[in-house]
């Protein structure tokens, strides 16, 4: 028999998260490395705001925690898809 699960215990932002990076890593194996890496890093993003605001199941660490965490993997994975993309932008 299934286990009932309390009113506020739901998955938060996790399953939109995992839809979106499975489509980022389509997306770069399929069409372009650089701008999968970057939508990656779009979801990421938007995973770390989601989980700050609203929370979710995983309750090992703080919500801050996981929103800083999340946000500096999330930048560093744009910036470098965008350097990829953009050598120009690269300094000298």
């Amino acid at each position: 028999m299934r286990a009932m699960s309390p009113p506020g215990d739901h998955w938060g932002p996790y399953p939109l998260v995992m839809a979106g990076a499975v489509l980022a890593v389509t997306l770069a194996v399929l069409v372009d490395p650089e701008w999968g890496g970057f939508c990656l890093g779009v979801v990421m993003a938007v995973g770390a705001v989601l989980r700050l605001t609203g929370g979710g199941r995983l309750a090992v660490r703080r919500r801050t925690t996981d929103a800083v965490t999340l946000a500096i993997f999330a930048g560093a994975l744009m910036a470098g898809s965008l350097l990829l993309q953009y050598p120009w932008l690269m300094p000298r």
